[in-house]
């Protein structure tokens, strides 16, 4: 494997890994920093996928016990069931949006300058939502009712544009729905579970006649470096929200935003 090769793999990874549960969009930054490395190509686009599971399966890792109780009590435990419906009817709407409009959005959506305009509107919508008055009706996520998780779902739809980003938007619709800090941001660590590995499985089956076995040791280190730093970003998010609102992060995105298309409008990167 060639060094340079690896090297970018590792860096994509660790983009995606820290990316993908912070309302940052691990697809924007993935866009942009693949542009950089001029790693955009079908192939990129590909490693992009497969290293995005690895940051899923970081989650299941973390989070193993209480899925693992869920799974078992699933037939007799009313939390649990509940827990499950509460997932699957928030899967949905991404579900079927995604299916009519996967294609649409990658061909229009999928570059630099829309990614940067999301990130600036994104970062402005979590900078309202924090500063209005709500009212924390639902402290854990064993609260949720399935109108709240469909409601979260519509959310986690409009992230199909990339540079939403998918964490931030189903957070931010879990607090307008009254969910606590804490509560909306696991249930979006749970809703990726399945969200994720659809979106996997499906863009692996449409690249299936382009996997080789010369790409496995590059999606090796992709892998490993994003399922590492997306569990730490995990932990760090969880201890962050007990204490913080995500005002820095809506920060972040504006002037990552503005930094983008002042590159893109003075020439000094082509993206």
């Amino acid at each position: 494997m060639d060094l340079v090769v690896a090297v970018k793999a590792l860096i994509l990874g660790v983009v995606e890994g820290l990316t993908e549960f912070l309302p940052v969009s691990s697809t924007g930054h993935l866009i942009v920093v693949g542009s950089l490395l001029d790693w955009n190509d079908e192939r990129g686009k590909l490693f992009e996928i497969v290293i995005q599971l690895a940051a899923i399966l970081a989650v299941c890792w973390e989070y193993r016990q209480r899925l693992w109780t869920v799974v078992a009590t699933l037939p007799g435990d009313a939390k649990s069931r509940r827990f499950a419906i509460n997932i699957v009817v928030a899967f949905l709407p991404a579900a079927v949006i995604g299916v009519v409009f996967a294609s649409t959005i990658k061909r229009y959506l999928f570059a630099a300058v829309p990614v940067a305009t999301a990130f600036i509107v994104g970062g402005i919508v979590i900078l309202w939502i924090e500063s209005i008055k709500r009212t924390e009706r639902v402290p854990t996520v064993d609260g949720i009712k399935p109108a709240d998780a469909i409601w979260v779902g519509f959310a986690q739809a409009l992230a199909m544009i990339p540079g939403t980003s998918r964490s931030g938007a189903t957070i931010m619709g879990g607090l307008l729905r009254g969910l606590s800090r804490r509560a909306a941001t696991e249930f979006s660590f749970f809703l990726a579970i399945p969200t994720m590995f659809a979106a996997t499985a499906y863009e692996l089956f449409k690249a299936r006649n382009s996997l080789n076995m010369d790409d496995l040791a590059v999606i090796g280190v992709g892998s490993v470096a994003s399922f590492v730093s997306a569990a730490f970003a995990v932990r760090a998010l969880i201890r962050y929200v007990s204490g913080h609102d995500f005002k820095v992060f809506a920060w972040y995105r504006i002037a990552f935003g503005f930094l983008i298309l002042a590159t893109w409008y003075f020439g000094w990167v082509k993206w």
